[in-house]
């Protein structure tokens, strides 16, 4: 029989009736094996999965709240709740709701493009996975009048947008708000989900080529439109669903020929389209497409830590330093293309990517209590201000500015990006087992093997660990797998159960398959061997980067606040340079990671690992001042110049804390020399 996964955004529990004789219960032999790729046969009964003619995808999201975040990650969450984004109603005028197009029953009104539904999408996700009453009701409110906005014609949301592009419609905003109904319908089972989508979808199909997805964002982002018509192909099994889907992929942005767009926002969210298609193509060309955008991309642009690329707004040919910035929103659609992506393929090297982002960029984005935040973040960042940087970065304006009202499609986007994570951190498998993909403090609750119920809680404080430690609750015994990712960075991971060592030097890019019957209270110990890796750049003039595990290092610089506007409830600020930031870094020739000494700190009180003053992990390392490497006339870090730099300054005891904890960062660094091979650093143009 042909495999039906789920999709990646289905996850609703199937009525299917469990097998008689319960066979998947009976005891199995023990087994620890280390697996290349998860299963792509068979059907995992317990959640909605790609019907055929689509392709089978191995990993399955489970239901919105099936995950449940603990420790770093809930804290991350309830700063979200409390901060800007839970609030963002009392900041944005997008969202007032007297005369809002969104809240209207004949859709007219103000406010009729992305940003509401860009907030609604992360508001009620946020609300779902946390269980917060007050973000599930509020949100309620503008789901109900996104439902019963439909017209007869099935078309729904704001008027505006059927004639806003030449006359034609303009459905990107509806893409997002159609993100938010299937979390929503996850979340309640509310069939009305169903009804508004096929009566939509019919209006799109009937829509001549003329007239449907015109340019210019609709028709880049158009396969957010197609994870949707797929989403209710699984859940009804109309076929008329995949002629839309064609017709989607035919009038589309062609990301399977190259680059569409060098937009930042487009090419994260976008440079997974041909890879969606090819769930219903079967062409390996179309995965191959997006596996090619990811790595062109990455190639001449991303040639810096944090897992983002310098696109500023869009990339500039010969703007490539690690000064160059990524808007916070394009950290967020990363994620989720990371996520998509994942599921598609089953690759964990997708999964390192999303942690990436998530662990070393997302965080610096914000100020550490979730309360603000700006539009653009580099990897070498020495003052964040309200001055005009560009053309320096391309944005006019106060770009770097940490404000909680400015901003707009950042302001409105970034706050999915945590609740879809926390999502994500486990999946089901085609074998109806369970896979830990990402890694961070939670409780899964999913159905298993015969429909079993099982709960696994996860302690850990990975990415500042590497120890991640499950206790497997199932309702009863029962025998199903347990795929354990080993990240791509590890060098000989370790597992235990129950305390006897089954498996070691594990290498990364891997998973761990645990088969057995599992019963109350067995035990999973994952160790994760951290150690301290230097990474050079030798697309961007030889500079280092340091790492420990996930996460990247960066300079400690001390940092000033400074009031900068914004309310007395909701403060902008700008943060400036306390201490030097100009260093190369002194390192060992044998032996580069040698030159660090790894210092534990206690963990932090408030469950706040990316801030400054609570980090728990710094390293120690030794710098040489470079006086010539100054801010440039842009008000930016100058630009790297080849490493090695001649310097003849003291080698001085600095201090690295992890990226994301910093808001001001010099994060690739160049390397201190004084040979005959070292470069004379030029001082910036003033």
């Amino acid at each position: 029989m042909r495999a039906t996964p789920v999709w990646l955004f289905a996850g609703l529990l199937l009525a299917a009736p469990r097998p008689a004789g319960a066979e998947a219960n009976k005891s199995m032999p023990e087994e620890a094996v280390v697996v290349a790729q998860l299963p792509v046969d068979g059907m995992n009964r317990h959640y909605v999965g790609n019907r055929p003619p689509l392709q089978p995808s191995p990993l399955i999201k489970l239901p919105v709240a099936a995950v449940q975040p603990r420790g770093w990650l809930r804290r991350q969450l309830e700063l979200e709740a409390d901060g800007f984004t839970g609030h963002l109603e009392e900041l944005s005028r997008f969202l007032r709701k007297e005369g809002n197009a969104w809240l209207s029953p004949e859709g007219k009104g103000h406010s009729g493009w992305e940003e509401v539904p860009y907030w609604l999408r992360g508001f009620a996700n946020l609300g779902y996975v946390l269980g917060e009453k007050r973000i599930i009701d509020e949100a309620q409110q503008w789901i109900e009048a996104i439902i019963a906005s439909q017209r007869a014609d099935g078309y729904f949301g704001p008027r505006d947008n059927l004639t806003r592009i030449q006359g034609t419609p303009d459905v990107w905003p509806n893409m997002i708000a159609l993100a938010t109904l299937q979390s929503y319908y996850e979340y309640s089972g509310d069939r009305r989900v169903i009804e508004l989508m096929r009566r939509y979808f019919r209006w799109q199909l009937q829509l001549p080529d003329s007239h449907f997805l015109l340019p210019f964002w609709q028709q880049q982002r158009a396969s957010d439109n197609l994870l949707s018509v797929y989403w209710l192909y699984n859940q009804t099994g109309e076929r008329w669903l995949l002629e839309l889907g064609t017709k989607i992929f035919r009038n589309m942005a062609r990301w399977d020929r190259d680059i569409a767009s060098w937009h930042g926002v487009n090419i994260t969210q976008c440079f997974r389209a041909p890879a969606i298609y090819y769930l219903q193509s079967h062409r390996p060309e179309h995965l191959q497409a997006s596996v090619r955008n990811y790595a062109k991309v990455m190639t001449m642009y991303g040639q810096m830590p944090g897992g983002m690329f310098a696109a500023d707004e869009n990339c500039r040919p010969g703007y490539t330093d690690p000064r160059q910035a990524a808007e916070t929103c394009s950290m967020a659609e990363f994620m989720r293309s990371h996520e998509i992506m994942l599921s598609i393929t089953g690759d964990p090297v997708w999964a390192d990517r999303c942690e990436d982002v998530a662990f070393n960029s997302l965080p610096a984005a914000f100020t550490s209590d979730l309360r603000a935040l700006h539009y653009l973040t580099a990897a070498n960042q020495a003052v964040c201000d309200a001055a005009d940087h560009s053309p320096g970065v391309q944005n006019r304006g106060p770009m770097f500015l940490f404000d909680p009202y400015k901003h707009r499609c950042c302001q409105h986007n970034s706050g999915f990006a945590w609740p879809y994570f926390a999502q994500h951190l486990w999946m089901a498998t085609l074998d109806e087992g369970l896979a830990a993909v990402l890694y961070a403090p939670s409780s899964v609750r999913a159905t298993v093997a015969d429909g079993t119920t099982v709960t696994i809680d996860t302690e850990t404080r990975y990415p500042f660990d590497g120890v991640v430690q499950c206790t497997v609750r199932p309702e009863k015994p029962v025998a199903f797998p347990i795929y354990l990712r080993v990240p791509g960075w590890c060098d000989g991971a370790s597992v235990t159960v129950n305390g006897d060592r089954k498996l070691t030097g594990v290498q990364g890019g891997r998973f761990i398959r645990l088969s057995r019957t599992w019963r109350p209270g067995d035990t999973i110990e994952l160790t994760l061997p951290m150690r301290v890796r230097v990474h050079t750049w030798r697309r961007n003039k030889n500079a280092v980067s340091v790492y420990r595990g996930p996460l990247a290092f960066s300079l400690r610089i001390e940092e000033r606040y400074v009031r900068a506007g914004g309310s007395e409830r909701w403060p902008a600020w700008e943060v400036h340079p306390a201490s030097p930031w100009n260093y190369a870094l002194v390192l060992a020739k044998d032996d580069p990671a040698g030159s660090f000494q790894v210092v534990r700190r206690p963990w932090p009180e408030d469950d706040q690992p990316f801030d400054l003053a609570g980090v728990p992990i710094e390293l120690r390392a030794t710098g040489k001042r470079v006086p010539e490497w100054q801010l440039d006339r842009h008000g930016l870090v100058a630009p790297l110049q080849p490493s090695p730099v001649w310097t003849e300054q003291p080698g001085e005891t600095i201090r690295l804390v992890p990226m994301g904890a910093a808001r001001l960062r010099i994060t690739a660094f160049p390397v201190a020399g004084s040979g005959p091979d070292a470069h004379r650093w030029r001082p910036p143009e003033r």
